[in-house]
């Protein structure tokens, strides 16, 4: 019988702040605003994200661990080029969300996750990837640009809301 641990609140907490924060943070046009947001964004999600590696670890589910570990790398990455501002920080926006796609995908491998969360996962995975390939060969997108990157975002918070609920469902 498997039973919510505080550690397991405290994750899907960050990761709901994350989710609500980085969303947010995309569509606001203050750059200070826009900045903070993504910074508290990017300190939940690193936390959250450390804490499910240390959860899947413990499990034995090594792959998941490691797709946890690899998106609090990306991650951090990301939040280097916060301060930056929009045009600075695109070099590591690229490689923060081509290692958020890596991890998507490494989380997403074993049937861990219901298949719903691992198909979004891989959505917004191949987005990231597209969108990073689009900016390293020319293409003049900022984290913010729509229809990419922005596109992945939506995708990335619903497979946030299927770990949440994986997290807090009740004992089965």
């Amino acid at each position: 019988m498997r039973s919510t641990t505080p550690l397991d609140t405290f994750a899907a907490t960050g990761l709901a702040i994350g989710g609500a924060f980085g969303l947010a943070g995309t569509f606001v046009a203050s750059a200070p605003l826009r900045e903070t947001l993504w910074t508290i964004d990017g300190v939940a999600l690193v936390v959250a994200t450390a804490l499910l590696t240390m959860k899947y670890q413990r499990l034995g589910n090594d792959c998941v661990a490691a797709g946890f570990l690899t998106f609090l790398a990306g991650e951090s990455l990301l939040m280097a080029g916060n301060a930056a501002g929009l045009e600075a920080s695109v070099p590591s926006y690229v490689g923060g969300i081509t290692l958020w796609a890596a991890a998507l995908v490494m989380v997403s491998v074993p049937k861990t996750f219901a298949l719903w969360m691992r198909l979004t996962a891989v959505v917004a995975a191949v987005l990231f990837v597209v969108s990073a390939c689009m900016i390293i060969w020319g293409a003049p997108l900022l984290p913010t640009s729509s229809p990419l990157p922005a596109a992945g975002y939506p995708f990335l918070v619903l497979t946030f809301i299927g770990w949440i609920w994986t997290l807090l469902k009740p004992a089965r």
